[in-house]
């Protein structure tokens, strides 16, 4: 069975760090480019970070970067979302996906993806 299993939700202050993971079984996880994407209440899913299948090539959304880091582990089928100085507007149900054939810039824009996890909430608050 396909599945994607997010992990590493959340309670966090402001200023504060945490890690979402992202596992993967039943299918053959290289060659698919992984994205994380977030949703808040009464907000569209946007996306904020992808990774190629290689992982050498990534993308962010401008609200994120320089305090959001993804990477994957291949070895383990897992890709990390590393989240450090977090805000409160951060605050949203993140999503994992698996997409074949796309470049990681295109799945973050386009919010494509074969395969989506369930969802891990991370909320920012004091």
């Amino acid at each position: 069975q396909l599945q994607l299993v997010e992990s590493g939700g959340g309670l966090v202050q402001p200023g504060g760090s945490l890690r979402l993971s992202c596992a993967a079984s039943g299918f053959t996880w290289n060659g698919y480019t992984i994205g994380w994407f977030r949703q808040a209440p009464g907000k569209e899913r946007e996306g904020v970070s992808c990774i190629s299948s290689s992982g050498g090539s990534t993308n962010y959304a401008d609200s994120v970067k320089g305090r959001f880091t993804i990477s994957r582990d291949n070895t383990k089928n897992t890709v990390y979302l590393q989240m450090n100085s977090l805000k409160p507007e951060d605050t949203a149900v993140y999503y994992c996906a698996a997409r074949r054939l796309l470049s990681a810039q295109t799945m973050c824009v386009t919010r494509l993806g074969d395969y989506w996890g369930q969802g891990t909430q991370v909320t920012v608050s004091s």
